[in-house]
Order: C-alpha cells, then structure tokens, then sequence
C-alpha cells in the first residue's frame, strides 16, 4: 500500500492514535520498525538448480552422510565452482571417518553431481556440476554452457565422421545393411526401388 493513502487518525482529544486509508477507510496502528538483524547467511551464495535439488531429494542412493559432505563442498566453493580440500580435511570438519567420506564423494561423483579436477599436491580439486549449482557471475556460467556445449557438438560430430570413414571401408551390401539398421533408410521406399522394372 502506498503512504500517500494514508493520513493520520486523531482521537476526540486530538492525540494521534494511528492511520486510516483514505480510499478504503481502513484504520491502521503505528508502524513498529525493528532493527534488523545480523544475517547468519549472508557471507555467500551459491544459485542452485530447483530441478537438481528435487532429483536429489528423490534420489535413495544419496543418503545423510552424503548429503551432509555434499552441503559441506557447496559451502565452501570457490568461484566457477571448483573447491580444493582433502577427504581427510571434510572428515575432520564434518566429524565422520575418511571411508565415509570418501564413499560420499564416489557416489557424488558417480551421480555426476561434483566433476573431478586435476590432482593438486596431494588431493584432488572437484567442481560442482554447474547443472546442479553455480558459484559466480551469471555470465560465467553462459560462457561455461556455450563451451560444454560447442565442445559436446564437436564430439558428435567427430563421432559421426568416424563412423562414415567405417561405412566407406564397408562393401555397398554390408553399407545398405548399416544404413537401414541405423534407421537412415526407408525400408519400404528401398524394397520398391528394387522391384521396379
């Protein structure tokens, strides 16, 4: 509601008692402002995915301990999503024992939620899968979609010329054969081709 709809309301003694809106004739006390409060929060954040959060929910492979090592990783991410910490540090931290940790991270890593980086000293550096999280500039995150994504289209179409170079190595029988078992070729349209006379 905006304060211009609002004038002040007197009682018979002409002692302020409150605010009334003009339009409606609603009658409002005073305004109580309370100071704000320390944000236990606000040091950092990190957007999530809404969708990866109810895959994860739904997930009966992922289970406390791993939950409790997954939050502990999103928490202490560095930006473009990477983080550097050994198992035995999570460990301390969490107060569980090494193997568990460890399982957590296989698992996590199975699922493809953290990524595994390079070895660094003696641990490895892991980044949170950005489908699932991201820490950073928004447009961090578009320049990292775009170069997965050039590099997925670049794969494919890798993969595609190898396998033409396959087709070409194979006798014109054994390429019709490859072709319609791929779905390339209208079985129907080529059986008529054949019989036409």
């Amino acid at each position: 509601m905006a304060v211009t709809r609002l004038k002040p309301l007197y009682d018979q003694a002409g002692t302020l008692k409150g605010y009334v809106d003009k339009y409606t004739g609603e009658e409002y006390g005073f305004p109580v402002i309370i100071g704000r409060k320390r944000n236990p929060y606000a040091k950092g954040w990190v957007m999530n995915s809404q969708e990866a959060m109810i895959i994860l929910a739904k997930d009966k492979d992922i289970k406390g301990e791993t939950h409790r090592v997954l939050w502990f990783i999103g928490g202490i991410l560095d930006f473009e999503n990477w983080v550097q910490l050994s198992v035995t540090k999570i460990a301390q931290e969490l107060e569980l024992k090494r193997p568990n940790v460890s399982r957590a991270i296989k698992l996590l890593e199975e699922k493809e939620i953290i990524l595994r980086g390079p070895k660094v000293g003696r641990s490895y550096a892991f980044m949170l899968n950005p489908e699932f999280g991201w820490k950073g500039q928004v447009k961090n995150l578009d320049e990292y979609r775009r170069e997965r994504d050039e590099l997925e289209h670049r794969e494919k179409k890798r993969s595609r010329t190898q396998n033409n170079l396959k087709l070409v190595e194979l006798s014109k029988e054994d390429q019709i054969i490859q072709a319609i078992k791929q779905g390339k070729v209208n079985v129907e349209e080529f059986y008529s081709l054949l019989h036409k006379e």
